[in-house]
């Protein structure tokens, strides 16, 4: 049987290789010159709300509905209006400055973590990557009721994290 080279995972969570495969993820220079958003939408589901919340346009799901998001990294400001629009959990924002290392994350949990609370950042299967500390958190309207969260960690560790471990600190 022949698997076409886009196919991605549908259980579980992709490896860190099939998503650069899949071009979904910036590369390291690009996370050291800015803060670039990163799409892990894997699934092939109808789904759109990253495309509609996009004000630049930077964000194609097209037709059909089911079509994977392709990112125009030249028209995105890394505004971060995609990361609470997306129900998959499946956007961030990352950013590199010398030795660490920023990413912005949505969390529906509560209670909401606060600024300067100690974290264990971990990776996308929920596996404690390093320690982080959270620099702020987004509770705005617009984001219906997803918290925005900005945590920093060791840079060495960009690729790997996604989010902070729930619960006890």
């Amino acid at each position: 049987m022949n698997v076409p080279e886009r196919t991605l995972k549908t259980k579980g969570a992709p490896s860190l290789g099939e998503l650069e495969a899949a071009g979904m993820l910036p590369g390291l220079e690009d996370l050291k010159a800015r803060a670039c958003l990163c799409i892990e939408c894997v699934e092939e589901i109808p789904c759109n709300p990253c495309e509609t919340s996009c004000p630049r346009g930077a964000i194609r799901v097209g037709s059909p509905i089911t079509n994977l998001p392709a990112l125009d990294r030249d028209k995105c400001t890394a505004c971060g209006l995609c990361i609470p629009a997306c129900p998959g959990i499946a956007i961030t924002i990352k950013r590199v400055e010398g030795e660490k290392a920023t990413i912005r994350f949505p969390w529906e949990y509560l209670p909401r973590p606060e600024a300067g609370d100690e974290v264990r950042m971990v990776d996308r299967l929920g596996r404690v990557v390093c320690p982080g500390r959270v620099t702020g958190v987004n509770e705005a309207a617009r984001n219906d009721r997803t918290a925005v969260v900005t945590a920093e960690f060791a840079s060495e560790h960009v690729l790997s994290v996604v989010s902070m471990q729930r619960g006890p600190r």
